[in-house]
């Protein structure tokens, strides 16, 4: 074997960039692990390998965009190299540290994605591969967390694990203060997982793993497909990028929004706080969340928090949908006006897709009368120290923050109980399918709500928009909310069985709140023993997965037999009333 054949054989491993990467996250200055240097020998070691792979991939594939990041990959490597060579022989390295970091760690991500779409999730079922990445992305997290230079006084193993699986469930419970108990590395740690768990790193992973896969096979599209749930075969690729686009343009609009409304924070507050938002996540720096301080007064940052949290738990398709609706109104409103200079539409009609009015519609229903309840009931108790436009910002808020969201301006614990109750209808429903959000997800309840107007009516077809919904869909919706209730009802009665000292309208919250991936709590969460803890942590991983994708994941793995085909039973009728 040649030398240069060596090299190739080198480059197309991946043990020696996930080697590099522990590598890099030891030698952070802060943890006084390993000394900078062996991160510098490390990436003067990798440049000339990942040079060699890019200057391949870019004559290999014909695809622009391709082209441009494998040369982008280049130029970065390159940089990082002349970097680390003058920190070694001159003691100058003229990157800033954290621009080294970061750099070195978005090449290391983008080599290591394509090895893990082409080699390790090819060839594993779709819902296998989303359970299994968060499970991974959760014990990573935990590791991370458990690092000496992460927290201030150290942490459990289990409280490592609740805080891991909370943020990249996006659910926001915590067991300690995010801004006091954990460092700024701490913090940083939770936000890269809040925006894994959020986004799906799996989005990202395919995207890299795609980019440089120039020949495209129907296999990697189906795969793609399912997992994002495209509907699309022909613009799947197309819509991977647009959510990652989508995600990281909403985050920035509301990174500088939330900088000009809370002048007394910082850079990384905003940016923490837009990200927990978007995310549906929670997490707050600030112990009591908005409720702390001057805060709980300061209505913007409550109306932009609130308008990056619906942003975030609308669903990708339905703004995909929204914006191409009105991109063709526009347009044929403009050629009607203006013939000459604008042309024709090419395609004659785009209208409204019926998934993005039931959501629409749904969404609406929801905050309108979260609103107007959370107005009634606590008019003269939690908002009673605000005034009426005061009052107005906190309702809003109060019925956006349930659809699990997780951030509260009032004092959760002084909620009356018809408020409570509405939080739990709320967070069970949760956001809409698609989005960053849990819960069983607004189109299932719609669907729900519309078969049982449907059963009273004496129909046998369910019939929306001029449109049928087919069986499966109602059945998929019943199996989501039956999965849901068997959870919460037996994790609400394992919690109180172990500690019976417990009021038990508490620990449901606390369980619909985890299950739904809110993060709001009535002051419990302090006070989990271990095995309870165990508990909620495993109603955040199955409400963020979804209970129905966890058990078709575990069935995929234990019963590997595929069927020829399928067999037609006769049907037969069941007294059911």
């Amino acid at each position: 074997m040649t030398s240069r054949n060596r090299l190739e054989t080198l480059a197309q491993s991946w043990w020696l960039q996930a080697v590099l990467l522990v590598v890099l996250v030891l030698s952070i200055q802060r943890l006084n692990i390993l000394p900078v240097w062996v991160s510098w020998i490390g990436m003067i070691v990798y440049a000339p390998l990942l040079i060699l792979k890019s200057i391949d991939r870019a004559r290999a594939f014909r695809p622009p965009t391709t082209k441009v990041l494998a040369l982008f990959l280049i130029a970065t490597v390159g940089l990082l190299a002349v970097h680390s060579i003058s920190g070694l022989l001159f003691g100058n390295p003229f990157l800033p540290i954290g621009t080294f970091y970061l750099l070195a760690y978005f090449t290391l991500v983008v080599d290591i994605s394509e090895h893990t779409f082409l080699k390790f999730y090819q060839n594993m079922h779709p819902a296998l591969a989303f359970v299994s990445t968060f499970f991974g992305i959760i014990i990573v997290g935990t590791g991370l967390l458990m690092l000496p230079d992460a927290t201030w006084n150290g942490i459990s193993f289990i409280d490592a694990l609740f805080t891991s699986t909370s943020a990249v469930c996006v659910t926001g419970l915590a067991v300690l203060d995010t801004g006091k108990d954990f460092t700024f590395l701490g913090q940083c740690i939770i936000l890269f997982l809040i925006q894994a768990g959020g986004i799906g790193i799996l989005t990202f992973t395919n995207l890299f793993g795609l980019l440089f896969r120039g020949d495209k096979s129907f296999k990697d599209i189906i795969f793609l497909t399912d997992l994002i749930s495209s509907g699309n075969l022909r613009t799947t690729f197309r819509s991977l990028v647009k959510i990652i686009g989508f995600v990281f343009l909403v985050e920035a609009v509301g990174v500088f929004f939330i900088y000009l409304a809370s002048p007394q924070t910082d850079l990384f507050f905003a940016v923490f706080h837009a990200v927990s938002a978007f995310c549906n996540a929670g997490f707050s720096t600030l112990t009591n969340s908005l409720y702390e301080g001057d805060f709980r007064f300061n209505y913007a940052l409550q109306i932009i928090i609130a308008g990056l949290i619906i942003a975030g738990g609308i669903g990708y398709h339905v703004f995909f949908n929204v914006f191409a609706v009105l991109r063709f109104r526009v347009h044929r409103l403009l050629h009607q006006a203006m013939p000459p200079v604008v042309p024709k539409p090419q395609k004659l009609l785009v209208k409204w897709d019926i998934n993005t009015t039931l959501v629409w519609r749904t969404t609406l229903i929801l905050l309108g009368a979260g609103w107007l309840l959370f107005y009634i009931f606590e008019y003269h108790n939690t908002m009673a120290e605000h005034g009426f436009w005061g009052k107005m910002v906190v309702a809003f808020f109060g019925s956006v923050t349930p659809r699990t969201a997780g951030f509260n301006s009032v004092d959760m614990t002084a909620l009356l109980n018809p408020t409570v109750m509405v939080y739990l209808l709320l967070m069970w429903i949760g956001a809409s399918p698609g989005s960053t959000g849990g819960g069983i997800k607004t189109t299932v309840f719609a669907i729900a709500t519309l078969n049982l107007l449907n059963q009273i009516r004496g129909r046998d077809q369910l019939v929306f928009k001029w449109q049928t919904i087919s069986n499966a869909v109602i059945s998929r919706a019943t199996t989501i909310i039956s999965l849901s209730l068997i959870a919460l009802g037996l994790s609400t009665t394992l919690i109180v069985s172990l500690q019976p000292e417990l009021p038990v309208l508490s620990v449901a919250f606390e369980c619909f709140s985890a299950y739904a991936t809110v993060g709001l709590s009535i002051g419990l969460t302090a006070k989990l023993s271990t095995a309870s803890k165990v508990i909620v942590v495993i109603l955040m991983f199955l409400g963020r997965v979804s209970f129905l994708t966890f058990l078709i994941a575990l069935f995929a793995s234990i019963n590997k037999r595929t069927s020829a085909g399928k067999m037609i039973f006769p049907e037969n009728n069941i007294t059911v009333n």
